[in-house]
């Protein structure tokens, strides 16, 4: 560990999330000196991998979106110079959702995912296309209007039929945890074209490959990453951050500090704003996290043939009513495990499966993560008869298990929930009342997935380059 005499830095990154590495890419690609400090033993956060059994699981993020041509993810790698370094494959259709009358698929061609659901549900020759165009194609401050409706407000302006509305909510659901009562229209429309309609990319060797490449970068740069190094405390000096204290006990005088990991960790025990900024703390305390996961993770024997499309994330909804979804998700437990996702690995070994799920507490999962899985597994053999006799290898991921990898606050899947009156928070991005802090991630109420927190990644980094340009760092 270096000591505090040789550790003066521009920049201190607290956590090697996606947002966190892509920050510092940029930065020490600009030539400032920056240190990344990861509690974990490797980078990723949730965007990490796992072998057991000799086969490679995903733990939480199973493909991700952002890489057409001109999405945020590809003009990164491209910055970055990393593209040409990871083979990443699109997988066709990207999802499917099958519902209790048809199956639709979203596939990478626009035109045959709109054909799909015009062929689905027929009263609606022609406004699919325009959702879509709308989304894709915004006329100029139309998402600044969007930021006072729902997502429901939004489907209701082109649609009135629940199933089609529930059909193009569902993926919402999936991937935010919210219904579209709840969930912003804005983030409901990136969820649609960042995770959907531009969605299905894989890395060959499984998602720790996305963090591991722009490691490998950050450090090719002239970064330094710190794994297996919980930060303790953020130093400050009156109003302006000092550097960072370590639980090996080294301090790292940095001028800015990025911190991308939550926000309760941040300002309650990082920085401990309880006793100083009691209003903002009580303001936060007062705020909503979005649901967690239970996540199944099955290695299978090479010899089981699912039937189902690998590489596709399949959504299983099971009545149009995703309203009463969110409800029975925030009292979940092993005998309403009705809608889920699961996805079959590209070489077929293994499947994936998720549902939300409240925290609850530890204690709660240790007496019930088996019941669960089991109750997980025979949900399963419903669609996957013979399921059972081919499993080699069986474990899974419940709130306590996200938390403990990542202290994410109760273990919370997406940050903050994406309500209106939690959108785009600026105190939860650059605090107004602490110089030279920033925050980036799925904390800081402005984006979720790899698309959102590889933007606020960049654009955390523009903004601290800008600084030192204008020579005010």
């Amino acid at each position: 560990m270096f000591k505090s005499e040789n550790s003066i830095y521009d920049v201190v990154i607290i956590g090697a999330g996606i947002g966190g590495l892509v920050c510092g890419c940029y930065l020490a690609q600009a030539g400032m000196k920056v240190l990344i400090a990861e509690q974990h033993s490797k980078p990723g956060g949730y965007c990490t991998s796992f072998r057991r059994k000799g086969i490679t699981f995903d733990a939480a993020a199973h493909s991700f979106g952002g890489f057409r041509k001109d999405g945020i993810v590809r003009k990164v790698f491209g910055d970055l110079e990393i593209t040409g370094r990871l083979k990443i494959t699109r997988y066709d259709p990207s999802d499917i959702i099958i519902t209790p009358d048809c199956t639709v698929k979203f596939y990478s061609d626009m035109e045959r995912t709109i054909e799909e659901l015009e062929n689905a549900f027929k009263e609606y020759p022609g406004r699919v296309k325009e959702f879509f165009t709308f989304l894709l194609n915004p006329a100029q401050n139309s998402f600044i209007s969007m930021r006072a409706w729902t997502y429901k407000d939004l489907l209701d302006r082109y649609f009135s039929s629940p199933q089609l509305k529930s059909v193009l909510s569902f993926p919402i659901f999936g991937n935010g945890a919210l219904p579209p009562s709840r969930i912003s229209a804005f983030i409901g429309a990136k969820i649609l074209t960042e995770f959907i309609l531009d969605g299905g990319y894989y890395p060959d060797g499984g998602m720790q490959c996305l963090p591991d490449i722009l490691a490998a970068r950050f450090q090719e740069y002239g970064g330094t990453l710190l794994c297996s190094t919980f930060v303790e405390k953020i130093r400050v000096k009156g109003n302006k951050v000092m550097g960072v204290v370590v639980r090996q006990g080294d301090y790292f005088a940095a001028k800015c500090v990025v911190s991308n990991c939550d926000t309760v960790q941040t300002f309650c025990r990082l920085l401990n704003l309880g006793s100083t900024n009691r209003d903002f703390v009580g303001k936060m305390r007062s705020m909503i996290p979005s649901l967690s996961m239970f996540v199944l993770y099955l290695g299978l024997d090479g010899k089981f043939n699912s039937g189902l499309c690998p590489g596709s994330n399949m959504w299983y909804l099971p009545s149009y009513d995703i309203e009463s979804m969110y409800l029975v998700a925030m009292r979940r437990n092993m005998k309403n495990l009705n809608e889920y996702m699961l996805r079959v690995s590209p070489d077929r070994r293994n499947i994936v499966a998720f549902t939300h799920t409240p925290y609850r507490n530890e204690s709660y999962w240790v007496k019930n993560k088996v019941k669960f899985m089991e109750a997980f597994i025979k949900k399963l053999s419903l669609i996957m008869p013979d399921i059972a006799e081919h499993i080699i290898y069986k474990d899974a991921a419940t709130p306590a298990t996200l938390y403990r990898y990542t202290l994410n606050y109760r273990g919370a899947a997406y940050g903050w929930e994406s309500i209106l009156s939690q959108l785009a928070l600026p105190d939860f991005r650059k605090p107004s009342f602490i110089d030279g802090l920033y925050l980036c991630g799925h904390w800081v109420t402005q984006g979720l997935g790899i698309p959102g927190v590889t933007y606020l990644g960049y654009d955390t980094a523009r903004q601290i380059i800008s600084k030192k340009n204008r020579g005010l760092l």
